[in-house]
């Protein structure tokens, strides 16, 4: 499907139907009941819906989505991938992303696996901002910068959900309301996000939102993902290419406002290398700043008279498993981060997730874009009043291919 074509159907699909009437059709539908009367999992569409804990006396459920080759589960906790099992060159299944048993992980120390962030994806300065003449405040939960949202962003709210079947494959359609100064963001914003496994073993992921006042919008999956597996070690030695011949630069992980080039320094991935090539040359100056990868860039291709299309963006491999997917986005921007943070997270099967321990590739508007509005190289997060922001990120994937 073309990309202008998916931006249609998300935008009709979602947002010029009365949003009542979107809630009105949620819900997982009836489950299966045991003889002692507890509530089990049902099929519905061809995936798994099953009971997955409460938060606050609310029920939060996980879904099962299974095209014979690769397996995702999601649960309605922050629209969050908690598995994806995809297969090696000998066949193996093997989970590639970061995360825990039970939806307990993800409330109480989650460093957002899996997760969908927002109102606004990666780092506001100051956790301020300017727009239309009135200055917003903003949740700090970054040391004095906001991130992800805030302390209580989109990741960490349970999504109304209900699984889906289109013409690629199935899938789970979640939608969310944000209220008028929700974290401290003006405006009320209605969010929606569909995860399809498409017959062609792409996870695609695609994002909408509306508002009633204009507000910053940056939509962003944020998954964690090791090749090899999520328990098996560092991801140094798997290889990373990036459709990226431009970066923005940054201080103190806030964009200065310029763009520059990735030739000559360690951030050239423009051909494919080992992601601990060079990592060593970002040593980091201490705790706030551990060494590594954590830039923005500016994916090849992008302009702002040609903003929506979708794009190739990433590709990684590893090479010993022969696992291998690519990245394609509409977006202008991807985050690529090398897991520096990690610092011993006890996560599923007994894992336990020490720094480098996985990589995210994220999709998105460039960071601190709404601190930017002078700049005209800059695209703008600005959602206002009868629009539509729409964002679509496809992990497609080499199920053994080989490297």
């Amino acid at each position: 499907m073309e990309n202008t074509e998916m931006a249609r159907q998300i935008g009709a699909y979602w947002f010029l139907i009365p949003l009542m009437v979107i809630l009105g059709c949620q819900g997982t539908g009836a489950w299966l009941t045991s003889s002692e009367g507890e509530m089990g999992p049902a099929v519905e569409n061809g995936i798994v819906v099953e009971p997955w804990g409460q938060i606050d006396g609310t029920a939060v459920h996980r879904y099962t989505l299974d095209n014979g080759r690769m397996r995702v589960r999601l649960t309605d906790y922050g629209a969050t991938v908690t598995e994806c099992l995809v297969p090696g060159s000998h066949g193996t299944l093997t989970d590639i992303v970061l995360g825990f048993d039970a939806v307990d992980g993800y409330v109480d120390r989650s460093p957002y696996f899996g997760s969908i962030v927002g109102r606004c994806a990666n780092r506001i300065a100051g956790g301020r901002f300017t727009l239309d003449d009135a200055e917003q405040v903003l949740a700090t939960n970054n040391g004095e910068h906001h991130l992800h949202g805030g302390e209580k962003g989109f990741d960490k709210k349970i999504w109304d959900a209900k699984p889906i079947n289109t013409e690629d494959g199935i899938g789970v359609e979640m939608v969310l309301t944000s209220a008028d100064g929700d974290e401290g963001y003006p405006g009320e914003v209605r969010a929606a996000v569909r995860y399809i496994l498409t017959q062609d073993d792409t996870l695609r992921i695609e994002m909408a939102a509306s508002t009633d006042r204009a507000t910053p919008v940056n939509l962003a999956h944020h998954s964690y993902w090791n090749l090899a597996g999520h328990d098996s070690g560092t991801i140094l030695d798997q290889q990373l290419m990036l459709q990226c011949t431009r970066y923005t630069p940054a201080e103190n992980l806030i964009p200065t406002g310029e763009i520059a080039v990735v030739a000559g320094t360690p951030l050239d991935f423009t051909t494919a290398k080992s992601i601990g090539q060079d990592i060593g040359q970002l040593p980091g100056d201490g705790a706030d700043d551990p060494g590594g990868f954590d830039h923005n860039f500016v994916i090849d291709g992008f302009s702002l008279a040609e903003a929506g299309a979708l794009r190739f963006a990433a590709r990684a491999v590893d090479p010993a498993s022969g696992r291998a997917m690519e990245i394609w986005t509409d977006q202008p921007g991807i985050q690529f981060y090398s897991g520096n943070f990690l610092d011993g997270v006890a996560g599923k099967k007994g894992a336990v997730y020490q720094k480098h321990g996985a990589f995210c590739l994220e999709s998105q508007l460039w960071p601190d874009a709404i601190n930017k509005q002078d700049n005209d190289a800059w695209p703008s997060v600005v959602l206002r009043p009868g629009e539509i922001y729409t964002h679509v990120m496809e992990h497609r994937f080499d199920l053994g291919g080989g490297a």
